[in-house]
């Protein structure tokens, strides 16, 4: 028995090695990727997924995965400077940050199943704009006390880093779960797939129009996450949002449309009131489709259990027929 339980033991300690080793490669790996997009120092970009995937990481795998986060926060950092210092208190910034918001969902009880209004607004406000207050305040502060960044850019770094952070929260927390829980439908008709592309690419398309004219044109993505939204919920809404910000993200770096001519500070207040407009309306109509969804499976599972009542009390005719009466 003390073989069994000490094999046990090892798969269990195991096991958590190997997420804490998925973890912290998620993060450096998808750390990489935002810093393609730097604004600042090269290192402070408008789009960090590194936020989302410590999120998800906390929320499905417990508060214990927090020192995989650090450790990817600071393989990260450590070859962007400026010293030592200054580097763990940013890597200790953008660990807090995320175990925070997680704490601060986790006591609205939030699932990230996102199937409930609720669930949406507290990942927008709770996850997303005031979790990440914390990272990029530490960071930025940081940055200015070591005299890497001048105190007159504090504010214009500062917007790129909370909006870095909170597009992370915003885009790749809803994305990993709705991945994790998809099943391939069977014997979907071909039609649907065809729908499903077309959703895909139109978004894209038209994101790419509207951050490539001078026109303020960015409101035609809205008609295509409604789309997304109604017609595949969650599953169909987070991937359709996140090119829309990718493809906006990438604008803001060039100039491009409508962030030609803007300083850096108002680029970014362009982009977060892009962004999350975006996400507002995919997670938030999401989430109400699926309640109502939700709602009316329950009433049929009630008309189901009342049809079977009534047979049972009047048990002489067949169920069609009893059915057909009662309608």
């Amino acid at each position: 028995m003390t073989g069994v339980a000490s094999d046990a033991r090892l798969r269990q300690y195991g096991t958590e090695a190997l997420k804490l080793a998925a973890v912290t490669a998620a993060y450096y790996g998808s750390a990489k990727l935002g810093l393609e997009q730097q604004l600042v120092r090269g290192q402070v970009t408008p789009f960090w997924p590194p936020t989302g995937i410590a999120l998800v990481a906390l929320m499905l795998w417990g508060l214990r995965m927090w020192p995989a986060i650090a450790l990817g926060a600071f393989v990260v950092n450590v070859t962007l400077g400026p010293s030592i210092l200054p580097v763990l208190a940013i890597a200790a910034g953008n660990t807090i940050a995320p175990v925070c918001a997680c704490l601060l969902l986790r006591r609205v009880g939030f699932r990230t199943t996102l199937d409930r209004l609720q669930d949406a607004l507290a990942l927008v406000f709770l996850g997303a704009l005031v979790g990440m207050l914390l990272s990029a305040t530490i960071g930025t502060g940081v940055l200015v006390a070591s005299e890497a960044l001048a105190a007159r850019d504090f504010w214009p770094t500062w917007s790129v880093w909370w909006t870095g952070d909170a597009m992370g929260v915003l885009f790749i927390t809803p994305l990993l779960p709705a991945a994790r829980m998809a099943r391939l439908p069977r014997g979907s008709p071909a039609w649907r797939w065809a729908e499903a592309l077309l959703l895909l690419g139109g978004t894209a398309t038209v994101a790419v129009v509207a951050t490539h004219t001078s026109l303020s044109l960015l409101f035609l993505i809205v008609p295509f996450l409604i789309w997304a939204a109604v017609r595949f919920q969650i599953l169909g809404a987070a991937p359709c949002a996140l090119i829309a910000s990718l493809v906006a993200i990438y604008a803001g770096a060039v100039d491009s449309g409508p962030f030609a001519g803007h300083d850096l500070l108002a680029k970014m207040v362009i982009l977060q009131a892009f962004n999350g407009t975006v996400a507002l309306t995919a997670l938030l109509l999401s989430a109400i489709i699926a309640e109502r969804n939700q709602t009316l499976r329950a009433l049929r599972e009630a008309c189901d259990d009342l049809t079977e009542a009534l047979s049972r009390l009047v048990p002489d005719q067949p169920l069609d027929v009893r059915r057909k009466s009662n309608t």
